[in-house]
């Protein structure tokens, strides 16, 4: 597809929808959803680990199956919403979202909790690309569409504030399940008000929805996925070597079919388009950095510096409201200045960041916490609110549901890298520990399954040998953190210099390259 062919569309786009903004209201009660279960698992981990006693793999798959299933069907499902209706999908899968959410509430093991998160992966895989597809046919003009793109991040990282908040305030009053509940009043209020509101956009040709290459989908990517997650946990093994195997031979399989198709469930010419395919790039590998990191903050805020939830949850507040003041600005610098440059300046900040979390030990200030946080938040306000409007303005409007599911999967695929790539650091530092003198056996195995169950173990011993025991665990679970935030810095720091590269010339007034 060239250059041309993505400018065509930005010309003849009808005039300004009446009610949009108040369609964009409903739909950022969505990402809402979304935000707040991503948020809440974190917080909540500590008091699910002590009632369901996972192991610490079981642990890293309660924290990252939700990852791999939404990322191996999101762009089946942002097709299927180009075919039948983004609106319809979207609420689809706010009601099944829902639904689901009590599942995870109620779960009574580990096994239980794991198919409730692949469940509620299913059910996420409609709904944000819908509300992107959505926003990108409801706004015609870029600088409109620019800032719903800010609303819509911006409600993204209220939501990454409120869940903690609300979550922390609900596991000191109730037990770790009435964290997931929250989801149903957010819900009811998008089902009930979008039938209303939203208006239904579909591709008026979209052709068959291609079931083997939805299958071909799902088998690549959590192929791939759960291959390097055993590769990051165990080293080299069939089982990885076997998965990685199939899922690299699905996802070929997948492209050359779709390279045949006439009409695609993915059309691959949008990769032709530096500026969508550098956007996508720069995405997945900042989650990569940052995800990993994240899904052990709050056990580090817990569990280490004994923090009760509610505490947790408003000591992460400063990256959020840094997300959200950063993407409600974030198109105006791109136009100010440059794409690349907001962009890369983000990203730097981010990666500077998490260089600065390297220092972290048991005893470090919320001072330095709190500023490393904001920072982090307003380099990634900038950074995804201007890529997404990079990937939906380089697309034409028939294509917003395979586009919007590419950035989409691109972000989860990330995430469940960032989970397994880095928590996997965080978890082989950890299980290395000495435990002290005295402590049986049994009690040693359950303190190197996770620095919760550390923390449970240490009530079967005597006063001084559990504090030497939960010292020892709470050091090695820093030691990790401080490694992991070191690939993290990196992997960020390198993703700013390939933006500058891969962005340059492009511009958000017509969404390409000149």
């Amino acid at each position: 597809m060239t250059t041309s062919t993505f400018k065509s569309t930005g010309h003849t786009e009808g005039v300004r929808r009446p009610g949009r903004w108040l369609a964009l209201s409903v739909l950022v009660l969505a990402v809402l959803l979304v935000a707040v279960d991503a948020t809440v698992l974190g917080l909540a981990t500590p008091f699910l680990s002590e009632d369901l006693e996972p192991t610490g793999t079981q642990l890293l798959w309660i924290g990252d199956v939700y990852s791999f299933v939404i990322a191996g069907l999101l762009v089946s499902m942002g097709s299927l919403g180009d075919r039948i209706g983004r609106k319809k999908l979207l609420l689809i899968g706010a009601t099944a979202f829902g639904a689901v959410s009590v599942l995870n509430a109620y779960a009574t093991s580990p096994e239980t909790m794991i198919v409730a998160r692949a469940l509620l992966g299913v059910a996420g895989a409609t709904l944000m690309p819908s509300t992107l597809a959505l926003i990108r046919n409801l706004f015609h003009d870029p600088r409109e569409r620019s800032l719903a793109i800010g609303i819509w991040g911006a409600m993204a990282s209220a939501g990454a504030a409120v869940g903690p908040v609300v979550g922390g305030f609900l596991l000191e009053h109730f037990w770790w399940g009435s964290v997931f509940l929250i989801n149903l009043p957010v819900m009811a209020v998008l089902v009930l008000v979008g039938v209303k509101l939203i208006p239904e956009s579909k591709n008026p040709n979209p052709g068959p929805w291609d079931l083997p290459s939805v299958a071909l989908s799902l088998v690549g990517m959590i192929g791939v996925v759960y291959a390097i997650k055993e590769l990051a946990s165990h080293g080299p093994s069939l089982d990885a070597g076997l998965a990685a195997l199939a899922g690299a031979g699905a996802l070929t399989w997948f492209v050359r079919r779709q390279l045949t198709l006439p009409a695609p469930l993915l059309d691959m010419r949008l990769f032709r388009h530096r500026g969508f395919s550098g956007a996508v790039l720069a995405d997945l590998l900042t989650i990569l950095g940052l995800s990993g990191l994240v899904f052990f903050l709050s056990q580090f805020f817990q569990l280490v510096q004994g923090r009760q939830p509610l505490e947790a949850g408003l000591a992460e507040l400063p990256a959020a409201v840094g997300a959200v003041t950063a993407g409600l600005i974030a198109g105006v610098a791109a136009r100010r200045f440059s794409v690349r440059s907001v962009v890369t300046a983000g990203l730097a900040a981010v990666g500077l960041s998490l260089a600065v979390l390297t220092t972290l030990d048991q005893h470090t200030g919320y001072p330095l916490l709190g500023a490393a946080l904001l920072v982090v938040g307003i380099g990634a306000g900038f950074a995804f609110t201007v890529t997404a409007d990079v990937i939906l303005s380089s697309v034409p409007k028939e294509q917003a549901g395979s586009a919007s599911a590419v950035s989409e999967t691109a972000y989860e695929l990330g995430a469940a890298l960032g989970i397994a790539v880095l928590g996997s650091i965080v978890t082989g530092v950890y299980r290395g520990f000495p435990t002290p003198a005295g402590v049986p056996s049994d009690v040693t195995a359950a303190a190197h399954e996770s620095l919760g169950g550390a923390v449970e173990a240490s009530g079967a011993l005597a006063p001084d040998t559990a504090t030497a025991l939960v010292s020892a665990a709470q050091e090695a679970f820093v030691d990790g953190l401080r490694i992991a935030a070191g690939v993290g810095a990196a992997v960020l720091l390198a993703t700013a210099v390939a933006a500058w590269f891969l962005l340059r010339g492009q511009k958000l007034e017509d969404g390409v390259a000149h």
